[in-house]
């Protein structure tokens, strides 16, 4: 009743401020994507890293867009720093959107962490085909240990969950870590500064290919992943199916 005794200003200012608040809410749940290519074929997905945006994958994404594939760079809701089991079910959503029966997905660092997750937990099994990890932190990365124990505020949602030997993780990586009938690679440099250590990398089941084995004197960087020549090619003959590095590739 007391809303009905306040001016009509002051009501539209609070009627106004609802409004505002629900388009917040679902801004933060819905997400957002860049295309290139054509729309012919098995599509590709491409799901950013921690903090990271469409924009983030860019250079990969028109890579990928080249080959006449249609490829899809994902924003996740709060830019994947959130709950990784809520970026799952925005990518489910946004594979169901397709409306096709299988896909190819590309995770960048946690986003690859982000796929495993849609593949395990929430029905990507089922359409993945070829599944291509770039600097996953499968097994955690010691940036997030040490940001939480620096304070435990500036690591909460995927961060924490990032924290090696975290029940997230120690979930994810039991039983069978490459379900269904896809193709895993999964692609690391020894010079990753961001996923600590390195090898955090490595996935049981998959192809797991170390840029420096293929091209001894790669100084690919962790960010370099989505940019660098070499670990685009990879990724290329990945979603492919056909990955077979060889020092051609550098």
């Amino acid at each position: 009743m007391m809303f009905y005794n306040l001016s009509q200003r002051r009501r539209a200012l609070i009627v106004g401020a609802g409004a505002l608040s629900v388009v917040i809410v679902i801004a933060a749940l819905v997400i957002s994507r860049r295309e290139a290519g054509s729309r012919s074929g098995v599509p590709i997905v491409v799901v950013p890293g921690y903090g990271g945006d469409a924009s983030t994958v860019k250079a990969l994404v028109e890579h990928l867009g080249g080959t006449g594939r249609r490829v899809l760079a994902l924003t996740l809701p709060q830019r994947g720093t959130g709950d990784i089991g809520r970026s799952a079910q925005a990518v489910a959503r946004a594979v169901a959107g397709l409306d096709v029966r299988r896909v190819d997905l590309v995770g960048f660092s946690a986003g690859g962490i982000v796929v495993r997750d849609f593949i395990q937990l929430h029905g990507g099994a089922a359409v993945a085909r070829n599944v291509v990890l770039l600097g996953a932190p499968n097994h955690g990365t010691e940036i997030t240990a040490s940001a939480l124990g620096i304070d435990p505020s500036l690591c909460s949602g995927a961060c924490a969950q990032l924290v090696p030997g975290s029940s997230f993780l120690r979930d994810l990586n039991s039983g069978d870590t490459t379900p269904g009938d896809a193709t895993y690679t999964s692609i690391w440099t020894t010079l990753d500064q961001t996923v600590t250590p390195p090898s955090s990398a490595l996935l049981r089941g998959a192809d797991n290919v170390r840029l420096q084995e293929v091209c001894p004197h790669s100084r690919v960087s962790h960010g370099e992943l989505v940019t660098d020549s070499l670990p685009v090619r990879l990724v290329l003959q990945a979603v492919h199916g056909m990955i077979k590095p060889s020092r051609l590739d550098c």
